[in-house]
């Protein structure tokens, strides 16, 4: 390297770190993403019938929306010991999906029908139900809008009170559509989504549909926990007071409170 370059580097790197304050350039608009290990913080008991397919923490309790055709139910669930308190059945013809808490409302997707349920939070008495074109998978909101899956590469923005799509957006990590976008929580500005059927979950920006970051949670199980069958991982809830991270999966024995750690 020639002198002239070695003087004209520093401050050419002046120069960026300028630009990139001026313009507002920041992690959200390069075209990189991070990855998140875990360190377990509490491990809680949790039915290893349930086939958890929405998971929300509010008010100090678990609302949990389970699957399969016949054993599909919407739950309040003590995070502590794992009991159930309040249960709601759905009929056999449908396989539950993922739920989301929106004021003093539950709402729950199901797979394949394309009917949602609006419920009482307190009573879980049916207020009403709504129809969408697309398969249901996982559901949640942003305080304005509600967010929801449908398996593909998409997210739809849905308007709270018609149930009608606002907008959506395709998420995508360095260029690469990623699909099979599952359960989903939105967590300090960011959508969290289980990606079927791995054991990770994607950070994703709301605006733009791209990947912020990837968080790796396998090894959350042990040997023991597999002595009875289990499925994959699925289940987000997030606790907007304390900051606490839960997970679990479909068939697990146990839930989990994580703390996010970056990857070396």
């Amino acid at each position: 390297m020639n002198r002239f370059l070695k003087l004209l580097i520093p401050g050419l790197i002046v120069i960026s770190a300028v630009v990139f304050v001026l313009f507002g350039l920041d992690s959200e608009s390069l075209d990189v993403s991070s990855t998140y290990t875990y360190k377990v913080v509490n491990a809680y008991p949790h039915d290893r019938e349930a086939f958890t397919q929405g998971l929300v923490y509010e008010d100090g309790v678990l609302y949990e929306g389970t699957g399969r055709n016949g054993f599909s139910e919407l739950r309040k669930v003590e995070l502590d010991t794992g009991n159930i308190l309040q249960t709601r059945e759905l009929a056999e013809e449908f396989f539950g999906e993922g739920i989301t808490v929106y004021g003093d409302k539950i709402i729950q997707l199901t797979y394949l029908s394309n009917v949602g349920f609006v419920y009482n939070k307190e009573t879980f008495e049916l207020l009403r139900e709504f129809n969408y074109p697309m398969a249901g998978w996982g559901i949640t909101n942003d305080g304005k809008h509600l967010i929801m899956s449908d398996g593909t590469q998409k997210l739809y923005f849905l308007d709270t009170e018609t149930f009608q799509q606002v907008r959506h957006i395709e998420v995508y990590d360095r260029g690469v559509s990623v699909w099979r976008l599952n359960e989903l929580e939105y967590v300090e500005g960011q959508i969290y989504a289980n990606v079927w059927p791995t054991e990770r979950i994607a950070r994703i920006s709301p605006n733009t549909g791209r990947v912020l970051g990837w968080i790796d949670v396998r090894g959350l199980l042990t040997e023991q926990d597999y002595a009875m069958p289990v499925d994959v991982l699925n289940g987000i809830a997030y606790d907007n007071e304390k900051g606490r991270l839960f997970v679990t999966g479909k068939l697990w024995p146990k839930l989990f409170e994580i703390k996010l750690i970056p990857a070396k």
